[in-house]
């Protein structure tokens, strides 16, 4: 687990959570009066002096206060996302306290629909089809309240272990309380005795290699492909513990250092032959995705400018 010093927390704590909002969140609110509301919560209201949620009967000051109360982010993530930097690894001491007990894992609320789910992630370029298969299948569905994108990990019994939670109207994520990281959003192949895997960080770069794949921009991969939630491979280990027969891992994290750490790590789970796969634009999958759909557009309109019959 990373942690950040005191100097970066007080430096967090000087951003106002009216700054955040304008900065980063400007769509999640409406203004009113000399302030601003929630759209989804119009109870919460945000000011230069602070923020109030009435029907919780809880505010505060900052910005800090906001990502932690009303987000659910943690002190370390929260202070990471105002400051746009990276945690210190900490090591682990050999004396360590015991551990906090783990709260009961529960899935957030479903809402009636998947309507905005469906559109944000199609906004990301992800098929429809592939989409509503997940859905379909229990892995996806929207939350009810923020309306954000759950993303499900269950075990080999199918009870639901894990939920990654993604912003449809906002750069929010993270991972539901109580959730076990042995267990991760999968997208299963065609062929469930396939020997072969395929790892991301995130859900939505899971997604974004089979959209790749079933439009044709890049080879067919029939193969697991499982989201780790992040760098750690914990989620991977655990998953070929019940899955033996898989020998063969494509490495599909992120084209950065973080990404570049996960396949090292992945390089050394004994029995399985790693391959090293970055996304070809950008830092992950869905910049690839989206940057290769853009380019087919361009050029589909350029051909139909210069078509002769015109």
């Amino acid at each position: 687990m990373g942690y950040v010093s005191k100097e970066q927390i007080a430096h967090a704590r000087q951003v106002g959570v009216l700054e955040y909002i304008l900065a980063c969140e400007s769509g999640d609110f409406r203004r009113t009066g000399k302030g601003y509301r929630m759209k989804e919560h119009p109870s919460l209201a945000v000011s230069e002096k602070g923020w109030y949620w009435h029907s919780e009967e809880i505010g505060g000051k900052t910005a800090l206060d906001y990502l932690t109360a009303v987000r659910g982010y943690g002190l370390v993530d929260a202070v990471c996302i105002l400051l746009k930097e990276k945690p210190v690894e900490r090591v682990p001491s050999r004396q360590s306290v015991s551990p906090l007990k783990r709260k009961p894992f529960a899935l957030p609320v479903r809402n009636s629909d998947n309507r905005r789910v469906i559109a944000y992630l199609q906004s990301r370029g992800i098929d429809k089809p592939l989409i509503l298969d997940c859905i379909k299948r229990g892995s996806l569905y929207e939350s009810k309240g923020f309306h954000n994108a759950i993303f499900v990990g269950r075990d080999e019994y199918g009870k639901a272990r894990y939920a990654a939670m993604r912003g449809t109207l906002s750069a929010f994520k993270c991972d539901a309380e109580g959730s076990d990281k042995k267990y991760g959003f999968v997208l299963p192949p065609k062929n469930p005795d396939s020997h072969e895997i395929a790892v991301y960080e995130a859900p939505i770069d899971a997604l974004s290699h089979q959209t790749l794949c079933e439009q044709g921009f890049i080879p067919v991969f029939d193969g697991w492909r499982l989201a780790l939630g992040g760098g750690s491979i914990l989620t991977l280990e655990h998953f070929l513990q019940r899955h033996p027969h898989i020998t063969h891992c494509c490495v599909c994290s992120d084209n950065d250092k973080a990404g570049n750490a996960v396949a090292d790590k992945i390089a050394g789970i004994p029995g399985v032959i790693s391959v090293r796969d970055p996304p070809v634009y950008g830092n992950d999958w869905n910049n690839t995705l989206q940057s290769l759909q853009k380019a087919q557009r361009t050029q589909n309109k350029a051909r139909h400018n210069h078509s002769p019959c015109r």
